[in-house]
């Protein structure tokens, strides 16, 4: 069993909100930038790697919601490479499946095409998430 943590954040408090995910991260558990979290990818990837008490690793996805991804606009997106650093983009019923599902399948989500924002329910049926936390600071 997993966690699936969404994270709402500014770029002030992506820090500490990547601290407090770290408090209790497993290994296995995937993540949801939500909103403009998205845009801070980079930074989020720095400070998974910059917390040095505190290890997150093993992380089974990093995700982003579509409709976020669409208010970037393009030269944001092209520059972030997001095709590179997120697990999958997300439709809404995709997300509402993940954190209400307990039987997501991760590998299929894994094999998915990030570019197509539409992984069928067919691809959503086997990670099991016991919890879904939400971080907004």
């Amino acid at each position: 069993m997993a966690t699936l943590y969404q994270l709402h954040s500014t770029m002030d408090t992506l820090r500490r909100s990547t601290e407090q995910m770290a408090l209790t991260w497993r290994a296995g558990d995937s993540i949801l930038l939500l909103g403009t979290t998205v845009a801070f990818i980079d930074w989020l990837n720095a400070y998974l790697g910059d917390i040095e008490e505190i290890e997150i690793e093993d992380i089974a996805g990093i995700y982003a919601l579509a409709e976020d991804v669409a208010q970037l606009n393009q030269n944001t997106t092209a520059k972030l490479n997001l095709s590179a650093k997120l697990t999958a983009i997300l439709s809404d019923s995709e997300w509402v499946a993940m954190t209400q599902d307990t039987n997501i399948n991760q590998a299929n989500i894994d094999d998915a095409d990030i570019n197509d924002t539409n992984l069928n329910d067919a691809n959503i049926n086997n990670i099991k998430f016991d919890k879904v936390i939400t971080i907004a600071l």
